[in-house]
């Protein structure tokens, strides 16, 4: 992902009514690929170097579960920057 689209991006769990719902300074992303949350950028600046092996669940109400669901992704081979979707759980 370049700066460029860095910059364009939302982040994932930013308020909607943010002004500025943006990547910030100094923080580090992974960019969310397909799926319910496709396009939005995941902040992993504190996360373990096990935790961004294992990729994440993430709490949407937009996935095939509704209210309550998760939607998984997880690292791309050759692009550990963008995470896939492997699909979404209760």
């Amino acid at each position: 992902m370049d700066d460029e689209a860095l910059l364009r991006g939302r982040v994932y769990g930013a308020d909607h009514d943010d002004p500025d719902p943006g990547p910030r300074p100094g923080h580090r992303y992974r960019e969310l690929v397909a799926g319910p949350l496709d396009g939005l950028l995941l902040d992993v600046t504190d996360w373990s170097d096990e935790q961004l092996a294992e990729g994440a669940g993430l709490p949407t109400e937009i996935g095939f579960h509704g209210p309550g669901g998760r939607a998984h992704y997880g690292p791309r081979a050759g692009d550990p920057r963008r995470w896939d979707w492997s699909g979404d759980t209760p």
